[in-house]
């Protein structure tokens, strides 16, 4: 069985974070591992609090996962601070971690800051450059890059100008643009957009979180980097057209929908023919 590392902070509401994650792992068959970089009090429509672990245990939990069960991927989300961003790229590096997928997680879907602004040269100079693949979205990528997306170039502007930055691949996601959801990849040779009719719910909780652990699920199992865009953003809009009514706010995306229909058995055996 192929197994994937979420380093991210958790979500005790269930729909983002490291749970978020969790489940997106075990609806594609890959087992599912977890480093809590911070312990996030939220739920459907605000974030309470939140508490960053410390550095050292960060580190420790990568250490016991890479020393005895080696992922083939690692999904990167919410490294709020410095410390913890140094805790984590120090640790890639030393375990020569593959299929890197790093979700520059900033703000919560209700706003709320997540990220310290100062941490952000941080990420640029220490985190992007150990990414295979760097997914923000559209308010992300303008915070990295300083320049600002209107338009479907503007986001391909962008997109070159991050890879620049030393990710191998970078995808921005169109969900906070107009008309379609249309999102752009650069893979430092060739662009590529992917597109989905937008669903007209608000409940998109967990949406960042389930795209980049997609994207890190189909790596795992052998897909090539448009490949493995291409089923996460089948998945994921699955997952948001039947999202579920669930909380006072933006209730959670629906990550075992095709797992209840189909069973896991046929969910697998889809995944494992794409990398034939």
């Amino acid at each position: 069985m192929k197994k994937a590392l979420s380093i991210a902070g958790s979500d005790c509401s269930g729909g983002a974070g490291v749970q978020a994650d969790l489940k997106t792992f075990s609806a594609h068959g890959v087992f599912g591992m977890t480093a809590i970089a911070s312990v996030v009090a939220e739920n459907t429509f605000r974030v309470i609090e939140f508490q960053n672990v410390r550095p050292d245990i960060i580190e420790k939990q990568i250490d016991a996962v890479f020393e005895d069960i080696p992922p083939d991927a690692v999904k990167v989300g919410m490294l709020s601070c410095r410390e913890g961003m140094l805790a984590v790229a120090g640790k890639l590096r030393e375990w020569k971690a593959q299929n890197v997928v790093v979700d520059p997680v900033m703000y919560a879907k209700n706003g709320c800051a997540l990220m310290d602004p100062d941490s952000i040269n941080t990420l640029i100079a220490e985190v992007i450059p150990l990414a295979d693949m760097l997914t923000p979205n559209i308010p992300e990528a303008e915070k990295i890059s300083g320049i600002s997306i209107l338009t479907r170039d503007d986001m391909t502007k962008a997109a070159h100008f991050i890879h620049k930055m030393g990710c191998r691949a970078v995808l921005i996601k169109g969900g906070h643009s107009e008309g379609d959801a249309t999102d752009v990849l650069f893979d430092g040779k060739e662009f590529y957009r992917f597109s989905s009719p937008r669903i007209p719910t608000k409940n998109t909780h967990g949406t960042g979180c389930t795209f980049s652990s997609a994207i890190a699920s189909n790596l795992a199992l052998g897909m090539t980097v448009p490949q493995a865009v291409e089923r996460a953003k089948a998945y994921v809009t699955t997952a948001i057209a039947h999202a579920l009514e669930i909380g006072k706010g933006h209730g959670p995306t629906h990550h075992f929908y095709d797992l209840y229909k189909k069973g896991l058995l046929e969910t697998t055996e889809g995944a494992q023919e794409a990398t034939v």
